[in-house]
């Protein structure tokens, strides 16, 4: 197979694909995009690109030669350049989330069944390497049937929220915490296989720590969640809550015989879990986020699931075969928390949670 041409959009955010990219003997890249004139040629020299390969302009980016489009630009622009690529006939891996509203995530998902390329989103939390083992001991029964799921994303990033020396506001200024939310419930769905969220609820509209630019600000966003089976699924989102680094992503997974469970004081790398009929009481589980085989370069990016991410999808190409992270997948992670803020800011209330088939 010949290699496969990359475009990236976004050279900053979309940077762990640009190196995993080139470096792969699987591909070239061979056009990228970006606003920011500077960064633009700083990454060209890197890559050796001439000039007919930069672009600023998106548009005139999409007739270069490239087979994959990369879309590594923040979230408001999701919607338009994601259809764009597709229609363009172009394989995409977008960054998460999908896009920031339903109706957006909807026209992504509308346009990714009619493509002729592949839609994929960027949740790299799926592919960490304790995620991928508890995946293992789930469909083997370890912990029998998961009735409830919970997780933690509590991320102090008030530095990007605003410019402190010109005041110019950044575009996460305008983002509610639980809108962010596919790193909770990317690897929860992932673990619960074919379930998906039907209902959604959210607690959380004040910001008292800082008064400004709501609703980014918000102290801390809480969604509840039912799914079609029924289960029960809780996450907690800050973007403010004063945490020193390194910043916690946690996860509890709670079956009829059993648990899993990481831990939230940073990179610890022990968390716990009991198999009853296995175990006498809870016992230590390594959770890494690295895999041991992986090249070295690849680790420390996420651990290393940029890499596998990267691989994954040029795997799903090669090999025609539907990601796991897909148009269906990425609306049923990135819609519920959309719905759970509106939930938040309306009072508390229950609401539907679209899904299309």
């Amino acid at each position: 197979m010949s290699k496969l041409k990359v475009g990236i959009v976004g050279v900053s955010r979309g940077g762990a694909y640009l190196r995993n990219y080139a470096r792969s003997e699987r591909t070239e890249i061979t056009a990228i995009c970006d606003l920011d004139q500077a960064k633009l040629e700083d990454v060209g020299k890197l890559l050796n690109l001439n000039d007919s390969q930069k672009y600023t302009d998106y548009d005139q980016f999409l007739t270069a030669d490239i087979d994959i489009v990369i879309v590594g630009t923040p979230i408001p622009f999701h919607e338009e350049q994601v259809v764009k690529a597709l229609e363009a006939g172009k394989h995409v891996l977008s960054e998460v989330t999908m896009a920031n509203t339903v109706e957006g995530c909807k026209h992504i998902w509308e346009t990714a069944k009619r493509a002729k390329g592949k839609y994929m989103l960027g949740e790299n939390y799926m592919y960490f390497h304790f995620i991928k083992e508890w995946k293992k001991h789930i469909d083997n029964g370890m912990i029998g049937n998961i009735h409830y799921a919970e997780a933690e994303y509590i991320h102090n990033i008030r530095k990007l929220l605003m410019d402190k020396e010109s005041g110019e506001h950044f575009w996460r200024t305008y983002r509610p915490p639980i809108h962010y939310c596919t790193h909770c419930l990317g690897p929860l769905m992932y673990l619960m296989g074919d379930d998906y969220i039907v209902k959604a609820t959210g607690v959380g509209n004040k910001n008292t720590m800082v008064e400004e630019y709501w609703p980014s600000t918000i102290d801390m966003q809480v969604a509840l969640f039912e799914t079609k089976q029924g289960r029960g699924i809780k996450i907690c989102r800050s973007q403010v809550t004063p945490r020193p680094e390194p910043h916690t992503v946690y996860y509890s997974v709670y079956g009829t015989k059993g648990f899993l469970e990481n831990n939230r004081h940073g990179k610890d790398v022990v968390g716990m879990r009991y198999f009853e009929g296995f175990d006498k009481k809870s016992m230590p589980i390594n959770c890494y986020e690295n895999e041991v085989e992986a090249p070295d370069f690849a680790k420390n990016s996420h651990g290393t699931s940029d890499y596998y991410i990267a691989q994954d999808f040029l795997d799903c190409i090669e090999f025609n075969r539907t990601p796991i992270l897909n148009e269906d997948r990425a609306f049923e992670i990135t819609v519920p928390g959309l719905i759970a803020h509106e939930a938040a800011v309306t009072g508390n209330v229950w609401l539907d949670v679209p899904r299309f088939e």
